[in-house]
């Protein structure tokens, strides 16, 4: 092979990884901010909205934040709660685990609508399910819930929760 042709080979395939580990490094789409963690990252079939759920790096029980945003980077829809300041209560953690199958879910009720954020994983069929979703219903129960399907941007990150939240039962 010739001095230049083994350059221009070398150079190509030097081009070609740099390429690969830019696109694998580059960010994934989320509505945090960059002194956030994005415990979820999800965007909304058949539209450009994401779902994102910001925690701040200190996140525990007694310390630090989480809040829920809906919609594009440029124009959040929905920002629950609104501030920042103890919003561990005003979120309900549910997980339930057994082998081949995953089911974490967070609720949590803004002006008299409950959101919960279903995260599952049913491997028992024959092919596994993974899905993501929103539902939205009346907080009295009286009324029809909505489904917004989504898919997954990234692993959600969801076990800081268990200890941060209280669960389902009202426990902490």
């Amino acid at each position: 092979m010739s001095g230049a042709r083994s350059k221009a080979l070398a150079l190509g395939l030097l081009a070609t990884v740099l390429g690969s580990s830019a696109l694998a490094a580059s960010p994934v789409p989320s509505l945090c901010t960059k002194d956030e963690k994005p415990l979820i990252r999800w965007a909304v079939k058949g539209s450009e909205k994401l779902v994102s759920l910001c925690a701040s790096l200190d996140l525990g029980k007694d310390r630090g934040y989480l809040q829920y945003r809906f919609g594009k980077p440029d124009q959040i829809e929905l920002r629950f709660p609104a501030s920042t300041e103890k919003t561990q209560q005003q979120f309900v953690y549910s997980h339930y685990f057994r082998a081949r199958f995953d089911q974490t879910q967070l609720s949590f009720v803004n002006q008299g609508v409950r959101y919960t954020l279903r995260d599952d994983y049913d491997g028992e069929g024959a092919k596994p399910v993974k899905s993501t979703s929103i539902a939205i219903e009346p907080a009295s129960g009286k009324g029809r819930e909505k489904e917004i399907r989504c898919r997954e941007l990234a692993p959600s990150d969801l076990a800081a929760l268990g200890d941060a939240l209280p669960n389902h039962d009202g426990e902490e």
